[in-house]
């Protein structure tokens, strides 16, 4: 699939999971494409904790959740940032921004390979599920997850949520296209 294909059908995927493994060299290759995004300063700030072990897979996935995808996961990739990130410019930190990168990067190759997946953030900051999650995964103090993604073979087959059109979104060389 190119990456074209891939951005046009990567979506959100909250569903069931077939009964399946994820082989881990699959998983290694998704990683491999967060780890070659773009980072500010090329500091390369996230780091990634891959949870492929059954019972440890079976613990996250007990935790108290709003969607079928965290229940059903075969595997999860855990994005790993520092609490307190030094400033690699003119005292700014980019560390949002890189493991931002690194997910939509490893969100594209999941969808290339087969597999769906959802970007979970907002969960993990609620009731401490982070530092929970943290603690299962041997997280050393001053690191915490930033955005887990439970990883699986979907059961059911969805696509991409319209967008709004590109005239909405998008202009030439000025806002809201005026002078173009």
């Amino acid at each position: 699939m190119d990456v074209f294909e891939a951005i046009a059908k990567r979506h959100s995927y909250r569903g069931p999971f077939r009964d399946q493994p994820v082989p881990r060299a699959d998983l290694q290759r998704i990683v491999q494409a967060g780890l070659q995004a773009p980072s500010g300063k090329n500091a390369q700030t996230t780091g990634f904790v891959i949870v492929d072990d059954t019972e440890l897979v079976g613990r996250i996935s007990r935790l108290p959740a709003t969607n079928t995808a965290m229940q059903q996961a075969k595997a999860f990739i855990a994005c790993i940032v520092d609490v307190h990130p030094e400033a690699v410019y003119e005292g700014h930190d980019f560390q949002v921004e890189d493991c931002a990168a690194a997910v939509e990067n490893m969100l594209l190759a999941v969808t290339a390979l087969g597999y769906a997946t959802v970007w979970i953030d907002g969960w993990l900051r609620v009731d401490r599920r982070a530092e929970k999650i943290g603690e299962l995964l041997n997280l050393p103090a001053g690191k915490i997850i930033r955005v887990l993604l439970p990883i699986g073979v979907p059961e059911e087959t969805r696509s991409q949520k319209e967008t709004k059109l590109f005239e909405a979104r998008a202009w030439f060389n000025r806002y809201g296209g005026a002078g173009a």
